[in-house]
């Protein structure tokens, strides 16, 4: 038999933390497993853009489940280790920044979001991976959060800047300096 989607157990404000715990639903950790899936959603548009190379929808979905995991660790009150993040992948993001960063010309100053609507979706996830990253700095203010994490989004957010300026050079937009 299928279960319902609606439980109406969170209709009072609350929801159920991995191990049934009820918290608030304006907790810090649910907060930053909450951003996590903002993020997680936003990659879902960017990997379905059709300018993106094709190499870089496998990437994205790779991220995407990281992001699954992380989310899954946050929204558990006493894990200790994150679930499937290693070093390898804070790796493969600073590998895949240095690909992309070797093809870019050098910053002339700050750029403003956007170029192109590709450029804009990378910098909308740069700005929530940061937000997420702000979330889980707040929940390490009162529980143990593995540094691992916090190294990922870190990353992450360097990947999706970089990653912005790529596609509009790649695709000749030329990007936009703020102007003083």
């Amino acid at each position: 038999m299928k279960s319902k989607v609606y439980t109406l157990t969170g209709d009072k404000g609350t929801t159920a933390l991995v191990g049934g715990k009820r918290v608030a639903k304006d907790d810090a950790r649910v907060e930053a497993y909450g951003t996590i899936d903002e993020l997680n959603a936003h990659l879902g548009l960017l990997a379905h853009n059709t300018k993106l190379d094709e190499n870089m929808p496998k990437l994205i979905r790779k991220i995407q489940n990281k992001l699954f995991n992380i989310g899954a660790y946050l929204a558990t009150e006493n894990a200790t280790e994150p679930f499937g993040l290693t070093q390898d992948d804070v790796a493969l993001l600073e590998q895949r920044i240095d690909e992309m960063d070797a093809e870019l010309p050098p910053m002339q100053g700050f750029i403003l979001p956007g170029g192109s609507r590709l450029s804009a979706l990378c910098d909308i996830c740069r700005t929530v991976t940061r937000r997420a990253e702000r979330r889980v700095v707040a929940l390490s203010h009162t529980a143990t959060v593995h540094p691992l994490v916090l190294q990922y989004l870190n990353r992450l957010s360097d990947f999706f800047f970089v990653f912005a300026r790529f596609n509009n050079i790649q695709n000749q937009v030329e990007e936009i300096y703020w102007e003083k």
